[in-house]
């Protein structure tokens, strides 16, 4: 399940398009994957010899599906087994990722994108950083990574996170943190990286757990990483840091420069003919991979106080801070208690909409459907005051150095149980708010073509 497997994939669903004009990596080709937003691209003359670039690969739910073996709706109990029953990943000796060995590295000669006009420099945006805490053990997560050097990038760490915590104990100890960048991972791996598990569990573990996810040791870092990636960018966090930025944030506006760790490239390893993944900052790639990956997180802590069936988090919420959550409602308190625990599920979220099993959480008219049915502000809102918030609402209040902080809102839009006078509704009046719907037809017995159910 690699993505040379996902490109054939979609290619014989007919969903992938595939552009062999030559395209300027710098800018044109931004412009280009904006304007087939959602759509899998695969340019084959990106204007860097021997490499194709793709794109649009985590940018539908149903690709996702696919990596998983599941429909869209499992995705969610699928992600949150995992979190549960991580299994250690095997190693291997034969790695497509290591087909090609180049000991004098050169980033020039790679596809990284400038996006923007003012964007700091080429950036490296789908790319997920392996490193080893000394306490820890193995740590995986996203980087934006800004090449600022044929052989270096500032990278964008987030402090006090995983990577920031094992950069310090290096250099507390006069060394030099070992880190492998890997390029043209496997979605389920994308997947796994992003999921932000407790200290100790290995998000390569996770990978394993979601489909098979061999690995291989680096050639020149004490490292392991994904065999089935297309390439491997070996080196080294530095002491030294540099200017990263300006960028474009999930939010869709400009992130703030700030003085970063420099990181020195010794080596690549990648496949024969190796196909780099470009996925658009801001765009649906990136909300899908950012947002996913805390919905089995809010799905546990429901569960613990209500029969949670799934969880989506919203394009429209930034792929962060808008949530809906869909349970099977057995007592009046049912909702009330999914939106407290919401947010404690995913701490950034601020708002968030509770359904029944009848509404479609991933879909926007149905939520709204229930809300118009079934909500009542004096008694279904929920506010709560100045809490913990993301530094990625721009409407928040952020004082350096602290923990931004917002008001939260949760909607039950689930079938009221008691009515205004507070008495309890039978089965029979609780039944009257479920929506109608119609039998399924086979159109093909009517409509020459394809046949579809409907």
């Amino acid at each position: 399940m690699n993505l040379r497997d996902f490109l054939a994939w979609s290619r014989d669903k007919a969903q992938l398009r595939t552009i062999t004009r030559p395209v300027d990596p710098d800018l044109e080709m931004a412009r280009v994957m904006h304007a087939m937003e959602g759509q899998p691209l695969l340019f084959t003359g990106s204007q860097r010899p021997g490499w194709q670039v793709a794109t649009g690969v985590c940018a539908r739910r149903e690709h996702f599906a696919w990596a998983l073996g599941c429909d869209v709706a499992g995705i969610v109990p699928r992600l949150a087994a995992a979190l549960t029953q991580p299994t250690i990943p095997p190693l291997t000796t034969d790695a497509p990722c290591q087909e090609v060995v180049d000991h004098e590295p050169n980033l020039d000669a790679l596809p990284l994108l400038r996006h923007l006009q003012d964007d700091g420099g080429p950036y490296i945006t789908s790319g997920i950083a392996v490193i080893r805490d000394p306490d820890y053990g193995r740590n995986v997560s996203f980087h934006r990574l800004m090449q600022i050097g044929s052989r270096s990038f500032t990278a964008r760490i987030v402090e006090g996170r995983g990577t920031d915590t094992a950069w310090h104990k290096a250099l507390a100890a006069g060394q030099e943190l070992e880190i492998a960048i890997c390029l043209g991972v496997p979605i389920h791996v994308l997947l796994a990286a992003a999921m932000s598990p407790p200290k100790g569990v290995d998000e390569l573990s996770l990978a394993q757990t979601l489909a098979p996810t061999p690995l291989v040791h680096c050639t020149t870092v004490d490292l392991e990483v994904p065999a089935e990636c297309e390439a491997i960018l070996e080196g080294r966090m530095t002491g030294q840091q540099a200017d990263e930025g300006p960028f474009i944030d999930l939010t869709e506006t400009w992130d703030v420069v700030r003085q970063q760790p420099v990181i020195e490239i010794d080596c690549i390893t990648h496949r024969r003919s190796p196909i780099y993944h470009a996925l658009l900052p801001g765009g649906l790639e990136h909300k899908l991979l950012m947002g996913l990956p805390r919905e089995p997180t809010i799905y546990q802590a429901v569960a613990e106080v209500a029969n949670c069936l799934n969880v989506s988090i919203t394009p429209g919420g930034m792929s962060w801070l808008h949530a809906v959550v869909q349970i099977s409602k057995q007592s009046q308190q049912d909702g009330q208690r999914a939106i407290e625990a919401a947010f404690r599920g995913h701490s950034s979220l601020k708002h968030v909409v509770v359904v029944d099993d009848d509404v479609d959480p991933f879909d926007s008219a149905a939520v709204e459907w229930a809300i118009a049915s079934r909500f009542q502000a004096d008694q279904d809102l929920v506010v709560l005051h100045d809490q913990p918030s993301s530094s990625l609402d721009p409407s928040a209040r952020q004082a350096p150095g602290q923990k931004a902080r917002s008001a939260k809102m949760g909607l039950d839009a689930t079938i009221p149980w008691v009515d205004s006078t507070g008495r309890l509704l039978s089965q029979t009046e609780r039944d009257s708010f479920r929506k109608l719907g119609y039998d399924g037809v086979e159109l093909s017995r009517y409509i020459p073509g394809p046949a579809k159910a409907v």
